[in-house]
């Protein structure tokens, strides 16, 4: 869910926030799972959170308009989606 919030820059509240409480020891499960899915768009991701953070939010909007092509051009989000198609998992190289 934090990965959702992340994507779509939308703030959430302590009752969201409570959903995401995992037991001691299983905070890095979810990161990883993601990240393993679709290593680009989770450095763009994160790269974009970081300008929100650090930026107005009109020149984060910018970042992410300026991440998006390659990222949707990239060899992970073409295996992706044929991973998806077929319904089955994808190994992503970061390309």
């Amino acid at each position: 869910m934090v990965t959702a919030f992340l994507l779509t820059a939308e703030e959430f509240g302590a009752t969201e926030a409570l959903q995401e409480v995992v037991p001691a020891g299983q905070q890095l499960d979810q990161p990883v799972a993601v990240a393993a899915q679709a290593p680009l768009g989770v450095q763009g991701t994160l790269a974009n959170a970081r300008a929100w953070r650090a930026e107005a939010k009109l020149a984060a909007a910018a970042h992410l308009g300026e991440l998006l092509p390659a990222v949707l051009a990239s060899q992970g989000a073409a295996s992706g989606l044929r991973g998806f198609v077929e319904r089955r998992a994808e190994r992503f190289t970061g390309r």
